[in-house]
């Protein structure tokens, strides 16, 4: 048996109870009491006796569930309730020697850094960060110095191990003084590398982060993960939007009111769906080859080309002023849309500040609800055309 540890209990998986659902617009941990973690929480797979009491024990592989709900969470779903208990956890049966990493109660943060440790002992010290990743969490305050303090007291972590350290990791670094988290808990911050990927090799190398594993990247792939959550915001917004357009493309004078609706109303809702689509999916995609440092301005790139293909393939055959004014609404629209789209992409890249976000809005948003505006205008002025 290793030290500083006694006895091993497993738990049959068919046995654990699912937990509770949390309410509000920010998870509630309801289950955990005194600042221990819940024992039968879904993926815990058993419990470690220690000096402090048991203490919920966890494998760096995941069920089927865990990834069913990863993959649920990157599409929107239960996004709001996805956490875990904060408290002190066991990765395989770690002793008192073995090292304490510190994450978010964010479930998708929490099960990352498990799955990077195959075959390792650690103990794991979940901040109560509200459902929050790491790094919104220390920008927020709630990934903190008073939150890890507390979390160390609650969870009497300094009768679990025989040292004093802890790995924080690197994005935590603008929640967390470490200086202060010293005086009043005693424990030594440690930062470890930026992707929880890297854990293993800092770990093996004496804890000394090289200079790739201080570089946040934000290669195609890591682009490419934004973009089912930020696809399936814009559709859901444009279940309010598309009514409006086939509705209102039922005005004015023609064949009628439906008729009108079928025709000029559909191709409406199906292009605002389109643009939807394509900014939401080619905005991360093409990000670095977007002109402009703004992202406003790499939406309205990216619109004005969209807008040049609508004309190019629909812009011809409409000899008549309904039909023009409808290609130049859609010449204001389509960028509108892109832009605003293209600025939302700012709360999750790796090189905006909260200034420069300030900055641009001031510019940004009066430039998309003009250009928004002014197409919407055209295009319902169009409808009273003959």
């Amino acid at each position: 048996m290793a030290e500083g540890t006694t006895e091993i209990q497993k738990k049959q998986p068919e046995l654990l109870p699912m937990a509770p659902p949390a309410g509000g617009c920010w998870p509630t941990q309801t289950g955990a009491q005194g600042g221990r973690p819940r024992l039968d929480q879904p993926f815990v797979a058993g419990s470690l006796d220690t000096p402090a009491g048991k203490v919920p024990m966890v494998s760096s592989s995941l069920a089927w569930k865990d990834q069913w709900g990863a993959f649920k969470v990157r599409w929107g779903i239960g996004r709001m309730n996805y956490s875990v208990d904060p408290g002190l956890y066991a990765l395989g049966e770690p002793n008192s020697s073995s090292p304490v990493l510190v994450t978010a109660n964010y479930k998708l943060s929490f099960d990352r850094l498990r799955q990077a440790l195959p075959n390792r002992r650690a103990w794991i010290l979940v901040l109560d960060t509200k459902g929050i990743n790491v790094w919104c969490a220390a920008g927020k305050g709630t990934f903190g110095t008073g939150e890890l303090v507390e979390r160390i007291r609650a969870s009497s972590l300094e009768q679990v191990v025989n040292h004093r350290d802890l790995i924080l990791p690197q994005l935590a670094a603008p929640g967390v003084a470490a200086h202060e988290v010293k005086k009043a808990s005693g424990f030594r911050v440690i930062y470890g590398p930026i992707r929880s990927g890297d854990l293993a090799a800092f770990l093996d190398n004496g804890r000394k982060a090289s200079a790739e594993m201080r570089r946040k990247t934000f290669t195609l792939g890591e682009r490419a993960v934004l973009i089912p959550i930020e696809l399936v915001a814009g559709l859901k917004h444009s279940l309010f939007v598309l009514p409006v357009f086939f509705l209102l493309g039922g005005l004015g004078s023609g064949a009628g009111f439906w008729a009108n609706a079928m025709t000029h109303g559909l191709f409406a809702a199906l292009i605002f769906l389109g643009v939807v689509m394509a900014g939401t999916i080619l905005t991360p995609l093409l990000l670095p080859f977007l002109p402009g440092r703004a992202f406003t301005s790499k939406g309205l790139f990216l619109g004005i080309f969209g807008a040049l293909l609508f004309l190019a393939f629909w812009g011809a055959g409409r000899p008549t002023w309904s039909g023009r004014l409808e290609m130049l609404a859609w010449i204001f629209l389509v960028p509108a849309i892109t832009a605003f789209l293209a600025m939302d992409f700012t709360g999750a890249s790796t090189y905006t500040s909260l200034s420069g976000v300030r900055k641009e809005m001031r510019w940004g948003v009066p430039l998309e609800i003009g250009l928004g505006s002014l197409g919407l205008i055209l295009w319902i002025g169009g409808r009273f055309l003959a």
